[in-house]
């Protein structure tokens, strides 16, 4: 075999093993999308939902939400290069505009159905937009 013919070789496994790696590493799309998802259900429930019951069901849903998704995501064989920068850089952005719809929905905007729907895709667009860039870049 000639060297060129070795390299084109080892090239072909290197290929193969990051189609495999690429491949495996897809789960964080679907984690990804189901936070977002989990937020057109969460906010609403937060913003129109007023009281201890509703704070009370609200904080442990989004508590087993995100412990499931979080065990999930820790029993996953392969993680994609930069997958804390993106996923840390996700959750930031959410945290934001997670605050920010709980501080105007509980002050400003009681009770306003059209607020909580508009805040529930705010708070769902950072996870959504970093799934959508994580399935483009698989």
């Amino acid at each position: 075999m000639t060297e060129q013919a070795a390299a084109a070789a080892a090239l072909k496994g290197i290929a193969r093993i990051e189609a495999g790696a690429r491949q495996r590493s897809r789960w964080l799309t679907g984690c990804l999308w189901a936070f977002a998802a989990w937020q057109l259900v969460l906010v609403p429930t937060v913003v129109l939902w007023h009281g201890r019951t509703g704070t009370l069901v609200s904080t442990v849903a989004n508590a087993v939400v995100v412990m499931a998704l979080s065990a999930f995501a820790t029993r996953q064989p392969a993680v994609p290069r930069g997958h804390g920068r993106r996923y840390l850089g996700a959750i930031g952005a959410w945290a934001a505009a997670y605050v920010l719809s709980l501080a105007l929905g509980l002050t400003l905007f009681a009770d306003s159905t059209a607020f909580a729907a508009a805040a529930a895709l705010l708070c769902a667009l950072p996870p959504a937009a970093a799934a959508w860039r994580e399935g483009r870049a698989a």
